[in-house]
Order: structure tokens, then C-alpha cells, then sequence
């Protein structure tokens, strides 16, 4: 009873949260072109409604108290290969997304906590109030998206949800085009419904940014959910979690997740590997006996299944086995076939944004030369150990940037996954894509990335631009003994070990850059380790020319400060 009125009043306080605007002139709302913002996996509230009682509906995505207790009881589900959705093994209840606040409730604050800020379920929220900042307004010129993300990103419930709700922006403004924002798997739905409803697409879309999107999937990362399941929260704060094993079970059984499993045609630079340390004695304690064995994308089906083959879940006193899926990934395969047919109207504007100068799991290895797997379903236990590339923590940046199309811009941010929707440097970016102007016209610099002979580049291209971000990358080898600290250091948002911001401000210019450093394994053959470096930086001014030196100056500034904790 009690936690019924408590959640009743904590959705009120976050509906009047959510629903808070900034003003804005009502003549500068009308110039806006709608933004419908559509999240990724995790990223909308869903509620269990009772079949008997619609008005009986319960959180169960996100919830802080009795989390793990109504993630199992609500979520856990069983995939129905017959309708391609899979289904709550709850028989009295459904799965909802609330829709209030045109949409945009179920994607902003996913905690109900909303008086302890946890940023990995503030979602949309910073996005939103920024853009109410601009001027958008909830139900008029700005609106969301969301859906039940265990189910296929092709399933028709979905799709056909994200077209009606076009249509009715579209009707509600007029008649006017719609500019979509969408965060991770977000994207992959979009794709979805540009593949299925190409000429609708067209009608009502004027532009498509997407943001920390696996268009080849997120190897490692997915690879380690299907195996041992995800934790959102370290330290105490899990305890107010949902288990890693819990979630483990409910994603064994989501199409949504084998959609971003590792792509087997694209052509990787490298292509990830699923490691296994293994002794092939049961009862030979021979180091000779222990092999590391490598698998690649097609390869590791194989080893997963032979993993989860006796994997079950115990639920209302029955037993009930969860192996590894294969109707599922071949659902899924087809998924990805119908996504790499899909076409851009012709002269789209489609904007990627993908993160980097994090370390992003790549390959990843269970078991160890001193504690080797001896059967395979010990990995469904087993702590993962990864090796990395550049990215934003969770996607890799080659995956992200692979989406196929004639871009009219692609731009990497460094930042982690879901921090990308709280960054200054997207929310700049957001600003020049969107044709948000000033008052007063400033003065914007980008430098793009260039390949230079020396270690760290000097080269940069300018553009004018209302906004617009500057990045550069530059690579140089670090003796591995100097970088050794650096190399197991984690990397969070909050992480300022590997990490530089450098800011200049004058009287004719203002620009501040950060540069971020991503220790690499040693190349083959060679005892150094690599470091990645990416430095980015805003400026503005009255002066081009000021500006551009400012800005190039910062990020020269945070380069140099960054080598210098590297000793070089």
C-alpha cells in the first residue's frame, strides 16, 4: 500500500520536473522545427499494469526499492519465436511505457530516487532542459519516444509506435518536419522504421542525429551480458540494484541485445575475439595443458551455447531453461540485413555523433594461465577480463562510425556513453545542427582530425560556423614502464587521472579544450605500450582569426599537460 502511494507521489514530482520549461519566446518557438528524442536500451521507464486493472500499474524500470525483487517477478520473459516479441513469464501482467509529458517522461529521469541524483539513469534529462532553453516546449515543438527495449528494434509494436507518434507532431505543428535526436539502440529503431517506411520517413523527417549508436554492434560489451549479465552500479549503490544475474537471465531472452552483438560483415581492422583460458585435463594440473583459445565473431556462437546449455532460472517454483538462443540470433541477423538496406531520402541531413578517448572493451577472455576454464559453464561465473580500443566506455568507435550512409557530418566527441547526453561539446554541436541562433552572432572554430608525420600534429582546418566543436587525434608511443600506472586506471567520467581541460580567456576570444589519453596494449613485438590521445575544444569571439589561435592554442596547452603526466 504504502509503496504504491510513495511511487503515485514520487511520478507526480517527476512529471512536474519533467514537465518544468524555461520560457521562451513564443514567437522564437514557432521558427523551431519539432525534436522528437528517442532513447536507447534501458534508457525508458516501463511499468507492469495488471491485466484485470489498467489503473494498477506498477515501475519496475527504474525502481530503488524492492528492485530485484519486481525486475524478476516483471521483467523476467521468454522469447515467443512464433511473433518474434518476447513475453513476461508473469501471467497477470504487461508491459507498458507510460506516456505523459508528450512522451518525454519516460525518458528523462528513469530514477524514482528523484532526490539523489545518479547520472546513469538521468537520461534525457539534461538534453531536455537544454533544449528548453532554446526555446522548445513539451507538446509543441519538442516530444519522446518511449518503448519497451527487451523487444526486437524491427518489431512492428515498436515501429509502427515511432511512426504514429511522427504523425501526430507532424499534425500538431502544422505540418512541419521533425528533427530526430536518438541516444544508443535509439538508432537502430530509427533504422528500423527508415527501412520499413521509407516514404513516410521522408514526409515527416527533416533530420536525423544519432548519438553512441552500435551500427556493428558493441562486441565485448554484449558478448559479457549474454555471459554474466551487466551492473550498472558499484560499490554500496548496487546493493539498491538490480543483481548482474538477474539481468543476465532477463537479456539471454531479448532480441534487442543479440541485435548488437558483434556484425559478421563488417570488415573490422580487427576482429573482436571471445578468449577462453582453458585446461583440457579435468584433473591435470599441468601447465602445458592450459591453452588460450581465440574466437571470432561467427566462432563464439558456439562457445556461448555450449556456456549457457544448462543455464535456467527458477521462477514461481518451477525451473525454467534459458540456453543461449539461436531463433533469436537469427531474428537478429535478419534484423541487420534489413538495416544495411535501407536508404537516405536523397540530400538528407543524417548527423552520427560517436564517443572516443575512452577505454571501450573490445575482446573479451575468461579464465587466466593460472585459473584456466576447465568447463565452459564455469565463464557464466567467471570475473571478464578485457582488452580495449578507443571509444565511448561501451561502443567502440569503429562501430559507431560504420553506419553506412552519406553523412553530412560524422563527429567524435570524447566522452562515455551516457555521458555524451550531459556533454557541452554535443550540446554544441546539437545547437549548429538544429539552426539554433544567438541573439548575438559569435564566432565558432572546428578543427578536424589530420594525419601528421610528426608525433603530435600541428595541422588543423577551420570552418565558420555558428557552433561547432574542434577535435584532433594525434598517437605516440610511451616506454611501457612510464605509462604502467596509467594502464589499469578505470575509466569513468569522473576520471581526471588521464585527463586534461585547459581554458584561455581574453578580451577577443574564449576557448577551452580537453584532452583525454587511452593507454593501448603493446604492439606486437614491441615492448611499448600505445596511448591514444584526443584533444577537443570549443571556441567564440568576435574575431576568426582570434579565435582559431585560441582554440588551437588550448588544446596544444592540454596536449602538452596530458604528455607531461606520461613523462614524455
Amino acid at each position: 500500500m504504502f509503496g504504491g502511494i510513495f511511487d503515485e507521489i514520487i511520478k507526480k514530482i517527476e512529471e512536474w520536473i519533467s514537465g518544468k520549461g524555461h520560457g521562451g519566446d513564443d514567437a522564437g518557438e514557432r521558427d523551431l522545427l519539432p525534436v522528437l528524442l528517442v532513447p536507447g536500451i534501458g534508457g525508458s521507464i516501463l511499468n507492469a499494469v495488471d491485466d484485470d486493472n489498467s489503473d494498477n500499474a506498477e515501475r519496475v524500470w527504474v525502481r530503488l526499492f524492492f528492485a530485484d525483487h519486481e525486475f524478476k517477478k516483471k521483467l523476467w520473459s521468454r522469447y515467443d519465436p512464433a511473433t518474434g516479441k518476447t513475453l513476461s513469464l508473469d501471467p497477470k501482467s504487461h508491459i507498458e511505457v507510460p506516456d505523459e509529458n508528450y512522451g518525454l517522461f519516460s525518458c528523462d529521469i528513469l530514477d524514482p530516487a528523484v532526490f539523489i541524483r545518479l547520472n546513469i539513469v538521468y537520461n534525457f534529462h539534461d538534453l531536455i532542459e537544454q533544449l528548453e532553453q532554446w526555446g522548445y516546449k513539451a507538446g509543441t515543438t519538442l516530444f519522446g519516444y518511449g518503448y519497451d527495449f527487451r523487444q526486437s528494434n524491427r518489431l512492428p509494436e515498436a515501429v509502427d509506435g515511432l511512426l504514429r507518434r511522427l504523425e501526430a507532431i507532424h499534425k500538431t505543428s502544422g505540418g512541419k518536419k521533425v528533427n530526430i535526436i536518438s541516444h544508443s539502440m535509439g538508432g537502430l529503431l530509427v533504422r528500423s522504421l527508415l527501412a520499413l517506411h521509407s516514404a513516410s520517413f521522408e514526409k515527416l523527417v527533416n533530420s536525423w542525429t544519432t548519438i553512441a549508436t552500435p551500427f556493428q554492434g558493441a562486441p565485448a560489451f554484449v558478448t559479457d551480458c549474454l555471459l554474466t549479465g551487466v551492473e550498472f552500479l558499484k560499490g554500496w549503490q548496487k546493493e539498491l540494484w538490480v543483481a548482474k544475474w538477474s539481468t543476465h537471465q532477463l537479456l539471454v531472452e531479448c532480441p534487442s541485445v543479440y541485435e548488437m552483438m558483434a556484425s559478421l560483415t563488417h570488415e573490422w581492422e580487427r576482429p573482436p575475439q571471445l578468449q577462453v583460458w582453458r585446461r583440457h585435463r579435468k584433473h591435470d594440473n599441468n601447465p602445458r595443458h592450459v591453452k588460450l583459445h581465440s574466437y571470432g565473431p561467427l566462432e563464439c556462437v558456439s562457445v556461448m551455447e555450449a556456456a549457457l546449455k544448462e543455464n535456467t532460472l527458477s521462477y514461481d517454483d518451477k525451473t525454467i531453461p534459458i540456453p543461449f538462443n539461436r531463433c533469436i540470433l537469427e531474428w537478429a541477423n535478419e534484423s541487420r540485413r534489413l538495416w544495411f538496406s535501407a536508404k537516405l531520402p536523397k540530400d538528407f541531413k543524417f548527423y552520427n555523433i560517436y564517443g572516443t578517448s575512452c577505454k571501450t572493451p573490445f575482446d573479451v577472455c575468461y579464465g587466466s594461465e593460472k585459473c584456466p576454464i576447465v568447463e565452459l559453464k564455469e565463464i557464466l561465473h567467471t570475473e571478464a577480463d578485457f582488452k580495449y580500443v578507443d571509444g565511448d566506455g561501451t561502443v567502440p568507435s569503429e562501430s559507431s562510425k560504420a553506419d553506412g550512409f552519406t553523412a553530412t557530418a560524422r563527429h567524435g566527441v570524447p566522452g562515455n556513453h551516457r555521458g555524451l547526453l550531459r556533454s557541452n561539446a554535443v550540446f554544441l554541436l546539437l545547437k549548429d545542427i538544429l539552426e539554433i541562433k544567438d541573439k548575438e552572432k559569435k564566432v565558432a572554430v572546428h578543427a578536424a582530425p589530420h594525419k601528421s608525420e610528426e608525433a603530435i600534429e600541428k595541422q588543423a582546418q577551420f570552418c565558420l560556423s555558428d557552433t561547432a566543436m574542434s577535435h584532433k587525434n594525434s598517437n605516440w608511443d610511451a616506454n611501457s614502464e612510464d605509462s604502467q600506472d596509467y594502464n589499469s586506471g578505470s575509466e569513468s567520467e569522473d576520471n581526471t587521472e588521464n585527463s586534461v581541460v585547459f581554458t584561455i580567456n581574453t578580451e577577443d576570444a574564449r576557448a577551452q579544450a580537453h584532452a583525454r589519453a587511452t593507454p593501448h596494449e603493446p604492439h606486437k613485438g614491441f615492448e611499448f605500450h600505445h596511448l591514444s590521445v584526443s584533444a577537443a575544444g570549443v571556441a567564440e569571439g568576435s574575431d576568426r582569426e582570434k579565435a582559431a589561435i585560441a582554440v588551437e592554442k588550448a588544446m596544444a596547452s592540454a596536449t602538452a599537460k596530458l604528455m607531461a603526466l606520461y613523462n614524455m
